[in-house]
């Protein structure tokens, strides 16, 4: 049974009072903004969605009238805030004419292309189709979080931006600069974004938050560069998200703010929606996970919930949900942004995959590079699984979308447990049709174009993701992390390292025999389309700027060449594996050594796309060949 789910936003007049005009009517519509959502039956494709009686409310309409205080609660508590952004909404005059070019929208608009994400299924048990629209609940709070988390002024701006196209490109972006155009801002007079996006003070320098380190005990210096915590001035931990996204005092000192209270109605709105699928679910791991989860969500403290998703094995539903990636935080990397996915575990791909996790230590062993460089062990419960996405929120849904995902990231937690590499099959196979396979035609010479197959692209995304498990934790001296150590440039180094440790794994394992069908030269031409297509989401993302790295840095080695009359590239096949063996030991060597001056040299020298590169670029966005996708996530209600 093919199913799809949606999830509509709530007009929510309680928060913003009964007189609202058409104009702010018409933005709280599109936006959500600090609104619930409930649950919709959808009428017809292609018309308004019609609100379910609240009886058909997942959690009752108890649970929505106690949301809608809680949140009329949060706002009154920040009054300042609230008025401040309402009237700067209401004292707009700007259009959207005003505020960007509409022909400039429409062109940014057009690099997505719309996929469904539909999912069979047909082999979930009557409770976990119950689960289902429960767990999107809890995943849609981290929408708000992360608006607030990205930047400021979210909701003002969209209140004052009339055109519809122009609320659109701000929602997908979750802000007013392009993720797929180097961060750049389409919307006048918003200035370029802060590296630091509304993690820190907009007025803060890295060496005032240095100097605070420094200054104060070591426990407020951890605090201040916690995975989970807002830095603001003045504030306080009552602060709350509001007043801290408003700046606090201008003058005052930089106090941490902890995640758990800064979003708290929605961590304990996402928290009660986690318990509440808890039980219902069969699974004792699965169970045991949300219930661990939720507490997370309370507390900040995840390191139990991640070993309890590590040790879940039988489950078929799945949930990843919370603070987790630093991609955001573009000053430190030290920031997680908020995000969730909801998944359906396929159990048949799954079970053909598992041997790999197994193979990760003789694969450490064999990597090509000096001995102290992989001397760690991976851990050995590592895991490998397909699955079909059903729903993304937050980070996970900003820009380009992501279709493979390896956590945890705690480095604790992977030395003891390993990692889990989770494939999105469908999110991956509507990359591939409708992307991949059109750039490959334009781009790829035309007797190479013949040996990319899904199943290389497949296995490239796969062992990508594996990758992650394999190298170095921590920096040779033993003094920190290798995500403490490069900071800001941590998440784009790591991510190359995932994509040339990924291509090793398959070259290595083709050699063993452990890979059926296509030879490795079938994933080398793959893995050059994946650099194109990859290197299209610009300098603003952290796998754009890997592959545009690892794409200049395997050109000068020869491992491809480029035909001046056609325009088309083509493999060479020894020089590819050479250039990949030159690209491993290099990025591992700057890893270990967490020589951060040298990944700023390294990214200098190889992460810029070159004229030549940018006008073969262009020539896709002339074929009408789309950079990346937006999900048409449908919510039905509870069965």
């Amino acid at each position: 049974m093919l199913v799809s789910y949606a999830r509509t936003k709530l007009r929510s007049g309680p928060v913003w009072g009964p007189k609202k005009n058409a104009e702010v009517k018409r933005a709280r519509r599109d936006i959500g903004g600090e609104s619930l959502s409930v649950p919709t039956r959808r009428v017809k494709r292609g018309t308004a969605s019609e609100p379910l009686a609240p009886a058909a409310l997942p959690a009752g309409e108890a649970y929505f009238r106690t949301m809608t205080r809680t949140l009329e609660n949060h706002v009154r508590s920040s009054a300042l805030a609230t008025a401040t952004l309402l009237a700067a909404a209401l004292a707009s005059a700007c259009t959207a004419r005003d505020m960007s070019s509409s022909n400039d929208v429409a062109a940014r608009l057009a690099r997505y292309t719309t996929v469904p994400l539909v999912v069979d299924s047909s082999a979930l048990t009557p409770k976990e189709r119950q689960m289902l629209p429960i767990l999107m609940d809890a995943a849609h709070m981290m929408d708000p979080i992360f608006r607030m988390q990205a930047y400021a002024s979210y909701d003002s701006l969209m209140l004052a931006t009339a055109d519809s196209n122009t609320r659109r490109l701000i929602a997908i972006n979750y802000g007013p600069w392009d993720r797929l155009d180097s961060e750049t801002p389409f919307v006048l007079g918003v200035g370029a974004k802060p590296a630091g996006a509304n993690f820190y003070p907009a007025d803060m320098s890295k060496a005032e938050f240095e100097a605070a380190i420094g200054a104060g005990t070591k426990a407020r210096g951890d605090s201040l560069k916690g995975l989970y915590t807002l830095v603001r001035r003045g504030t306080g931990a009552a602060g709350g998200a509001m007043g801290g996204a408003m700046g606090g005092d201008p003058g005052g000192a930089l106090d941490a703010v902890p995640y758990h209270v800064a979003f708290k109605s929605y961590h304990e709105a996402a928290a009660a929606k986690l318990r509440e699928a808890a039980v219902l679910a069969e699974d004792a791991g699965l169970r045991r996970y949300l219930t661990a989860r939720a507490e997370a969500l309370l507390t900040d403290d995840y390191r139990a919930s991640d070993l309890a998703w590590m040790e879940m094995k039988s489950n078929t539903l799945d949930i990843i949900i919370g603070p987790i990636e630093t991609y955001e935080d573009a000053l430190f990397g030290y920031k997680a942004g908020a995000e969730a996915y909801v998944l359906i575990k396929d159990k048949s791909w799954s079970a053909r995959l598992s041997k790999y996790a197994a193979m990760l230590p003789s694969l450490q062993r064999g990597l090509p590079v000096a001995d102290a460089y992989k001397r760690e062990r991976p851990g050995t419960e590592s895991d490998l699984n397909a699955y079909d996405a059903v729903y993304y929120s937050g980070e996970a849904n900003a820009g380009a979308k992501t279709i493979a995902i390896n956590l945890p990231n705690d480095e604790e937690v992977q030395l003891a447990k390993g990692t889990r590499r989770l494939q999105l099959k469908n999110v991956m196979r509507a990359k591939f049709d409708k992307i991949l396979i059109p750039i490959a035609d334009e781009l790829v010479a035309t007797d190479q174009v013949g040996l990319i197959h899904f199943d290389s692209f497949f296995e490239n995304t796969m062992f990508h993701e594996v990758a992650h498990g394999l190298g170095i934790k921590r920096t040779l001296d033993g003094k920190s992390t290798v995500r403490e150590a490069l900071k800001e440039r941590a998440s784009a180094l790591e991510e190359g390292k995932a994509d040339i440790l990924g291509l090793y794994m398959v070259q290595a394992l083709s050699e063993r025999g452990e890979l059926s069908g296509q030879n490795a030269e079938s994933n080398y031409v793959s893995f050059l389309a994946g650099l194109f297509r990859s290197v299209r989401f610009g300098g603003g993302d952290a796998h754009g700027r890997a592959n545009i790295a690892a794409f200049n840095f395997l050109a000068e080695q020869g491992a491809f060449a480029r035909d001046a009359t056609t325009g088309q590239y083509r493999v060479d096949f020894a020089k590819m594996r050479a250039g990949m063996n030159a690209l491993t030991a290099t990025i591992l060597t700057l890893q270990g050594d967490g020589d951060y001056a040298g990944v700023g040299k390294f990214q200098e020298q190889y992460g810029t796309i070159s004229a030549e590169l940018q006008a073969d670029l262009d020539r896709l966005g002339t074929k009408g060949i789309p950079v990346d996708v937006v999900f048409e996530q449908e919510r039905r209600a509870t069965p």
